[in-house]
């Protein structure tokens, strides 16, 4: 066959290269991302110490939280949008800069005003990072190598949570509470520069820069405050005991009726800051719901292990922190290996599995008793962390399928929104579900506690002998046995509380297992994430 028959293919995006090496720009990424996810989790178990020393209530304190997760929630679904209008490279390089200098400025802080300040511009600067470095990974690399990049960003989205009130602990107990906000300057200063010399925005991304229309300032305007509001609504809730507040009540509708109208407006806009015709493509929906699930499942089962092993059986905060941090470890230790396995299983078997595993390792969880030792707690969050080290590769693999190239940007940025969000309204449900269970455990164990309850009435007379016997007279002794079964039975409807979050948390990961089999499978050969590219 003559040369004149096989003309040279054009250059098209998919088989650009970088002019660095991919797996080094892949650890330069990551970097940001490590200290991005850590920042949302190390400043929790702080707050005492923040409250005491800006001279601020806890509840006040906790506006630390709100504010960075909201700003986070805001810029994340916009993030694609501004990528686009100013170039991939130079967004994510302003975010950085963000990011380190609001964290310089928290840790000076003296006010509580001001810190909730730097955290509102903190939490803008971190939220920009997760969505552009998904997508730095996705053009910087094959689609047959996605996989293997995918995980190494997997694990720092996995171990910075996990180690975060653990490390913001040993510094708030051994230094001071602003170090939490200082360790991430020099971090910064590293990401920029690495990032500037070998980051690159590929050709495709660069004829769009400055070509994403006029700002559509509506758009932008109802997504900001309809995620921003919702997230209040979230974060506050429980506290403010939902819908009985008017507080959240107003939150809540704002929230609905901008999102409702944000829906339709992108959806016909010429320009949308958020494309939503992408959940035409039945993969990037799908994926969306599972990711959703996964932030779930991931940051509801990280708060309520070490909450239910603290409030219920006594142990340390350091004893809460080891006993999710071997879950973290066994994800590490499996994430290249699913990377690899990514090109030679159909992905959706391994997403099948990982849910599968981790609704299962949930419901052996509801297993747990104050007989068990740490080491038995800690094999049981292991099981789980098998299942969910299955999901995060493949899930964020098969949403590129389909794709254009163009869109990696859009499709990151929502994928993260997704995860998010799944997080906040799993912590939030939790919170909401253990309250009105126990509650309601509380009621049905009390109409046993009646002077009609032999069982009941003999657990009081032996106590009250007891009592009566190391000393104290027959009234208080009386009163001491009625307060010991008091507090055993709000100790036991808190147990029965935690088991049935468990149980909903486990059939929630289980009932997303047959949405594996609707998505569409990449064509074989062509890497887990070729599509349309």
């Amino acid at each position: 066959m003559s040369a004149t028959t096989l003309p040279a293919p054009p250059i098209a995006p998919a088989v650009w290269k970088s002019k660095h090496n991919p797996w080094i720009i892949a650890l330069v990424v990551t970097m940001a991302t490590f200290m991005e996810v850590l920042d949302t989790s190390i400043a929790n178990v702080a707050l005492p110490h923040i409250a005491g020393t800006l001279s601020a209530s806890t509840d006040e304190s906790a506006w630390v939280l709100s504010s960075y997760l909201v700003a986070n929630a805001v810029i994340l679904p916009i993030s694609a949008w501004l990528a686009t209008r100013f170039g991939r490279k130079r967004f994510y390089m302003t975010c950085v800069v963000l990011f380190g200098i609001s964290s310089l400025a928290c840790g000076f802080a003296t006010s509580l005003s001001m810190l909730v300040l730097f955290r509102v511009i903190q939490g803008l600067g971190g939220g920009g990072l997760a969505p552009s470095e998904q997508a730095i990974l996705a053009d910087t690399f094959p689609p047959q190598k996605r996989g293997m990049a995918f995980a190494i960003y997997g694990m720092a989205v996995v171990l910075a949570p996990a180690i975060g009130p653990t490390l913001g602990g040993y510094i708030t107990d051994n230094f001071d509470w602003r170090w939490i906000f200082f360790i991430n300057v020099p971090v910064a200063i590293v990401s920029l520069i690495l990032t500037y010399r070998l980051v690159e925005d590929p050709p495709h991304l660069k004829a769009m820069t400055g070509k994403a229309g006029k700002v559509d300032y509506v758009g932008l305007g109802l997504i900001a405050v309809g995620v921003g509001a919702g997230q209040v609504v979230l974060d506050k809730g429980q506290r403010e005991d939902w819908f009985s507040s008017p507080f959240i009540l107003w939150f809540q509708i704002i929230s609905s009726v901008c999102i409702i109208t944000a829906i339709f407006w992108e959806y016909y806009h010429p320009h949308p800051i958020i494309d939503i015709r992408l959940f035409k493509n039945r993969n990037f929906s799908i994926s969306c719901i599972m990711m959703f699930m996964l932030g779930a499942a991931l940051f509801g089962a990280t708060v309520l292990l070490p909450q239910l092993v603290q409030t219920l059986m006594g142990y340390s905060a350091e004893q809460a922190g080891l006993v999710i941090s071997p879950g973290a470890i066994v994800i590490i230790i499996m994430l290249p290996f699913i990377g690899k396995m990514i090109n030679k299983v159909d992905p959706r078997w391994m997403i099948a599995f990982g849910f599968a595993m981790a609704g299962i390792g949930l419901l052996h969880m509801t297993t747990v008793n104050q007989d068990m030792d740490m080491r038995a707690i800690v094999m049981m969050r292991v099981y789980q962390m098998i299942g969910v080290a299955f999901l995060f590769v493949p899930i964020q693999t098969m949403t590129y399928v389909g794709v254009p190239m163009e869109k990696n940007n859009n499709i990151s940025g929502m994928i993260n929104l997704a995860r998010n969000m799944g997080g906040s309204i799993g912590i939030a449900a939790l919170e909401t579900i253990l309250a009105r269970r126990t509650q309601f455990h509380q009621n049905v164990l009390s109409s046993h506690t009646s002077q009609y309850s032999n069982a009941f009435q003999s657990s009081v007379a032996a106590m009250t002998h007891a009592m009566t016997q190391a000393g104290y007279d027959a009234a208080t002794a009386t009163q001491m046995a009625y307060a010991r079964v008091y507090g055993l039975l709000q100790a036991q409807a808190a147990w029965l509380a935690y088991i049935d979050t468990i149980w909903l948390y486990g059939l929630g990961c289980l009932a997303v297992v047959p949405l594996a089999f609707f998505m569409r499978r990449p064509k074989r050969g062509s890497g887990p994430a070729m599509g349309a590219h």
